[in-house]
């Protein structure tokens, strides 16, 4: 019997008894990781340390379109932080079957997808300010036993006080529903590296690792701990980060 079945199969009492533990649980789980990530952070504090707050809004528009707003403090590259904030058009390919079993406790349909493609426009604060032009496609494909491993390429398009530059990113990602009662987090992994034109070679390399608590229907918890080596400047700089996203998935139906 498949786990959706075995749900359905619960009782009234039962669903009610593990809908009252779902909440304290995730809540619990979440909290320890955060402690976990700022006690790390503390660990390492004759390097550089921050803490990267998000915001990310989805709204599905058809079964192929939807619309994402993004707000957040970033440090990529070796940059300073700044806030970007900005719109993005993503267009999906049709599901396929294995991709769904794999991914069917997921808020994001998205990764139901073996193709997604979309562009953004970014505003970043600072000084001067950045206007960005996000190009991405996402590649997501199902393992065994259970994983889900995507490969996002990117292209930043950055016009900043007459100057124009680009960089270049790839990101592998692996991804692990877990079944707690009723209650499926996700961890994951990802190593991302970075190609910048103003340094002509491979300067970033970005390491994460973190999880995906779900709230209910809608919304969505990411923690994660972020490792940057930065070679484009001299001496070569590190980052470790904290961050935290909340991700809300809305339909237009």
């Amino acid at each position: 019997m498949c786990p959706g079945r075995q749900f359905l199969s619960i009782n009234r009492p039962q669903h009610r008894a593990f809908f009252e533990i779902q909440i304290p649980m995730a809540l619990r789980t979440f909290w320890l990781s955060l402690a976990f990530l700022a006690v790390s952070c503390r660990a390492v504090s004759a390097q550089e340390a921050e803490f990267l707050p998000e915001l990310d809004v989805y709204l599905k528009l058809n079964e192929t379109v939807r619309l994402v707003g993004q707000a957040k403090d970033t440090r990529e590259g070796g940059d300073p932080t700044q806030l970007a904030i900005g719109p993005s058009l993503e267009l999906y390919t049709k599901p396929l079957v294995r991709l769904k079993r794999v991914t069917s406790f997921d808020l994001d349909d998205a990764k139901s997808r073996p193709l997604v493609v979309g562009a953004g426009y970014r505003y970043l604060t600072g000084s001067p300010s950045t206007n960005r032009l996000e190009l991405v496609a996402t590649s997501h494909f199902p393992t065994k036993p259970g994983l889900l491993l995507s490969d996002r390429n990117r292209s930043d398009l950055d016009w900043s006080n007459g100057n124009f530059k680009w960089r270049y990113r790839n990101k592998l990602e692996v991804e692990k529903t877990l079944v707690i009662h009723s209650y499926h987090p996700a961890p994951y992994a990802a190593v991302e590296v970075y190609y910048e034109s103003q340094y002509r070679k491979w300067s970033t390399t970005e390491v994460y690792a973190g999880c995906l608590f779900p709230i209910r229907k809608r919304f969505e918890l990411d923690a994660y701990y972020e490792h940057q080596n930065n070679t484009g400047k001299s001496p070569n700089r590190q980052l470790h980060g904290v961050g935290l996203t909340l991700n809300m998935y809305l339909s237009a139906k």
